[in-house]
């Protein structure tokens, strides 16, 4: 159905995969992905075109935001600017709603 995102099934299908993202929703101006991170696995994602949204749905961690420390759990959000350094950091278990904007 249009307008509904599986963000369930894809934290689900991630977890069990052992991590990793996956996109529920990408139009003009937007894409929406699940990203969920398992230790020992590491975050190795680098600076991207497009701002960013992460609101965290499951677990807590430390999101370090070029040198500055964000503590994040469940319910929590954070705002990351384009190119800017970032990697979630100190979890165990974490999955999170990430929110891209895309210029049109």
């Amino acid at each position: 159905m249009e307008g509904v995102l599986g963000v369930s099934s894809a934290q689900r299908r991630l977890t069990e995969a052992g991590g990793g993202y996956e996109v529920i929703h990408q139009s003009p101006g937007l894409e929406i992905g699940v990203y969920v991170l398992v230790w020992p696995e590491a975050d190795r994602q680098q600076p991207h075109d497009d701002d960013e949204v992460y609101v965290v749905l499951e677990g807590s961690g430390v999101l370090d935001v070029d040198g500055t420390r964000i503590e994040v759990d469940k319910g929590r959000g954070a705002f990351v600017p384009a190119h800017v350094e970032h990697r979630f950091v100190a979890y165990e278990q974490l999955a999170v709603l990430v929110i891209f904007t895309r210029p049109r």
